[in-house]
């Protein structure tokens, strides 16, 4: 899926397409880590709110530091050169480590309140 979203993404700006497959691919890829980790499951009787929260909070904190820093601390290793350079701040360091968590709680919130209501009775 991260792979899938990656690429589509990756169209809408061709210059940092393999920096946008790469890090969606890996934020699939912590997102699947963190729902075996935390033994989250699908199944008729809903999932587990509170695990998905937090297992979609960390893959979302963990993707915000590893993406800001890969362009703030490591520019030699962006590519392009000075475009993609993001000069760090202390209040950029910390808008990331607050809205990484912040919009993963708020997905998982979200997609357990729509798996628990509507599409666990879905059948595949």
């Amino acid at each position: 899926m991260g792979a899938v979203g990656g690429l589509l993404t990756a169209l809408g700006n061709p210059a940092l397409g393999p920096f946008t497959f790469l890090f969606t691919f890996l934020f699939g890829v912590l997102v699947d880590a963190f729902l075996f980790i935390f033994r989250i499951a699908a199944s008729r009787e809903g999932v587990n709110r509170n695990r998905l929260i937090v297992a979609m909070a960390l893959s979302t904190m963990l993707i915000a530091i590893i993406s800001y820093s890969s362009f703030s601390m490591f520019p030699q290793f962006s590519g392009a050169g000075a475009g993609l350079f993001v000069q760090r701040s202390p209040m950029l360091d910390a808008l990331v480590l607050f809205m990484g968590p912040a919009t993963g709680i708020v997905a998982g919130y979200a997609a357990a309140y729509l798996w628990n209501k509507y599409l666990r009775f879905i059948l595949v």
